[in-house]
Order: C-alpha cells, then sequence, then structure tokens
C-alpha cells in the first residue's frame, strides 16, 4: 500500500500526470491535473485502486482529498471517477459541509451524480465527518499539525492554534510556536 511518493511532475495530461520518482515514472490519476507544474518536486498522496482486473494510482495534493476520495468511493454507487468529478470541482470543506448539511442539490451539480447517488453519500457520509478536524492546512502547517499529533494532541487541538502560526517560519520555530501556545 501507498501512502504519498514524493518526486518530479514530468507530464501533464487533461486526466493525469506522470510523476519520476527514482527514474520510475508514476502514471498518476489525478482530479485537476493542471494544479501541478511540470518540472516541479512535488508530495502527491497516493491510493492504489484494484478491481478485477483494473489496477490503477489516484493521486492527491493533500491529504484531505485522498480522505474524502476514500469516503466517497465507500459509498455505494459512487466510484473513482465519480469520486474524482466531486474533488475536481468542489473543496473538501465545501463538500464536507453539503454532506452534513443535507445540502443534495450542491452534491448533484457534479458529473455522474444525480438524485439517487447525492442521497446515497448523504446517508452513508453523514454524521461521520468531523469539519473540524479536516481544517485545510498545507506544507510546513501539514508538517507541524502531523508532529502534534504524534506528540499526543488532538486535530480539535491542533486545528484551534494552526491560523495563529506565522508560515514564512521553518517547521522547527513553527513547532515550538504550537506548542507554547498549546501548553497555554
Amino acid at each position: 500500500m501507498y501512502e504519498y511518493i514524493k518526486g518530479k511532475v514530468m507530464q501533464i495530461t487533461p486526466k493525469n500526470i506522470v510523476l519520476d520518482n527514482n527514474n520510475i515514472g508514476y502514471l498518476l490519476i489525478v482530479p485537476n491535473p493542471y494544479a501541478f507544474k511540470k518540472g516541479e518536486e512535488t508530495t502527491v498522496y497516493i491510493h492504489q485502486y484494484i478491481r478485477d482486473n483494473i489496477v490503477e494510482l489516484y493521486g492527491f495534493l493533500k491529504a484531505e482529498e485522498k480522505e474524502l476520495f476514500l469516503k466517497l468511493i465507500s459509498v455505494s454507487g459512487i466510484g473513482p471517477k465519480s469520486a474524482l468529478s466531486i474533488l475536481a470541482l468542489g473543496s473538501v470543506n465545501q463538500v464536507y459541509e453539503a454532506i452534513e448539511s443535507r445540502n443534495d442539490t450542491y452534491l448533484r451539480k457534479f458529473p455522474g451524480i444525480g438524485p439517487k447517488a447525492s442521497q446515497q453519500i448523504i446517508l452513508d457520509l453523514k454524521g461521520k465527518i468531523n469539519l473540524v478536524e479536516n481544517v485545510l492546512v498545507s506544507g510546513k502547517l501539514e508538517e507541524v499539525s502531523e508532529a502534534l499529533i504524534a506528540l499526543g494532541y488532538s486535530k480539535k487541538e491542533i486545528n484551534k492554534i494552526l491560523p495563529k502560526l506565522d508560515e514564512t517560519e521553518n517547521e522547527a520555530t513553527l513547532l515550538k510556536m504550537a506548542l507554547k501556545l498549546l501548553t497555554k
């Protein structure tokens, strides 16, 4: 099982990217290939999808996107293509909010999601998502958040202090600042 792959984006097409890692090119199906920059070193969160004779790698810029993708494909009748269309056009927090508020009109705007599928998503996922735990963080803040989780702090505690941190600082300084805020 793969968690992520760090590498250089070598090719971008309308449906996927090729990520080079140690001279191996991984073909990754992604929600929005144009969010990546050719030639840029990046970390892509991975899900390996295996069904019958299909083996595909799906890639995501953020761990939160991968988490939502996994929740969506666990819903009866929602496959990877439908889940990708939701991720390509909607933000993670907007989708979570639509599920929690039972806004099936929002969910039906995505290609491949009709009234039946939107109701099934709400039925299967409502109440299983904690919006506070899904505050979007990026780069350095994500690393600091993961370090704090490893130290035993809850996501709820961490998400309260993340907006107070200065992202221009390095990770070590950010971690020290976060610990000071958490111990107050």
